[in-house]
């Protein structure tokens, strides 16, 4: 599982895998990030609406959070070409 989707009294809201250190940069700069909602706050982060995030910076983050998720599986299950991110 690389991205949840889901609303918090009433605004959507994305949970997105993120490395420690970045997602702690995330959190620390920008209002519309938060620690993970209901996950583990040192690998997620929640995003919510906001001028402080632009669609190239949520587009940067689902990717990122992807390929985190990617490079923990086993070899047998990774997909064949992560930039394609489609399955063997």
């Amino acid at each position: 599982m690389f991205v949840l989707t889901t609303t918090l009294r009433g605004v959507p809201i994305v949970n997105l895998k993120c490395a420690p250190p970045h997602a702690a940069a995330l959190v620390r700069d920008l209002v519309e990030v938060t620690p993970g909602w209901h996950m583990d706050k040192r690998h997620w982060i929640t995003l919510a609406p906001g001028e402080g995030l632009d669609e190239a910076m949520v587009e940067d983050l689902v990717a990122n959070s992807w390929e985190l998720v990617v490079q923990g599986l086993p070899r047998a299950r990774r997909p064949l070409d992560p930039a394609r991110r489609v399955g063997p």
